[in-house]
């Protein structure tokens, strides 16, 4: 197995080589995001990449951005210190596989390594490519790798009153019950903005709902504590999804 690590920290390179060569793996390592899509190439090379997520010159988010044009499925963790839900809906959207917080443990990178691996082609994990064009309810279960996992509520279709889901944690099988509403003024932005009104129940924005269900759970490590949560904005590259949008 061969990781590719673009961090700036020479010791915090460092630190994940010696870790991840320790379990077996054949480690390449840049110090900027410009270097790091230099060595990756078409991406065939190496099974993982560990980005930081805060670099001089092109950032952590940027350098994925240019990574998924260059190597659409290349497995991506990315890694911060600066932990946030519009941080982790971002790094989703533009594809990354898991997000791991700075400090972390050798068990805690090994353990994220291994899975993103492992999961790359048997799950469907948040972030894994752009939402389709088409949603219909029932159709995708999305598991996060720190074991959650975002299931329909049976008979609930969706509604402009709120999006339903069920958030399950898989170890505990502890489930709770998620409603997110969508603000007003995103749907009159994306009215505005690609001259067509998606209805709020519909199948666009049960998308935004479930990736912003996805990124809490991702960042917060459970499910919201009222069981409420609001999608207030999309992103430009989800405008464009709005403006080709077919609901069935």
């Amino acid at each position: 197995m061969k990781a590719l690590i673009i961090d700036d920290e020479p010791h915090i390179r460092q630190l994940m080589r010696l870790t991840l060569e320790a379990s077996g793996y054949e480690v390449d390592e840049a110090g900027t995001g410009e270097n790091g899509l230099a060595l990756l190439g078409d991406g065939g090379a190496h099974d993982v990449v560990i980005l930081d997520q805060k670099m001089p010159g092109l950032d952590g988010l940027a350098t994925l951005q240019r990574l998924r044009e260059q190597a659409p499925d290349a497995c991506v963790l990315m890694v911060t210190a600066f932990a946030s839900i519009e941080l982790a809906v971002d790094a989703m959207r533009l594809g990354a596989t898991d997000f791991l917080r700075k400090p972390m443990t050798p068990e805690t990178l090994r353990s994220a390594v291994a899975a993103a691996i492992s999961g790359k082609s048997s799950r469907q994990l948040p972030g894994r490519g752009a939402m389709p064009r088409r949603w219909a309810p029932g159709e995708i279960v999305v598991q996060t790798l720190n074991g959650f996992q975002i299931l329909p509520v049976s008979g609930a279709a969706p509604s402009p009153g709120g999006h339903m889901f069920r958030v399950k944690h898989i170890a505990d099988g502890v489930e709770s019950t998620v409603t997110v509403t969508i603000d007003a003024e995103a749907v009159e932005r994306v009215a505005r903005l690609t001259h067509r009104r998606l209805d709020p129940g519909g199948g666009f924005w049960h998308g935004q709902a479930e990736r912003l269900v996805s990124a809490y759970v991702w960042v917060e490590g459970h499910a919201p504590t009222e069981g409420r949560l609001v999608v207030r904005d999309v992103s430009r590259e989800d405008l464009d999804l709005a403006a080709a949008w077919e609901d069935p």
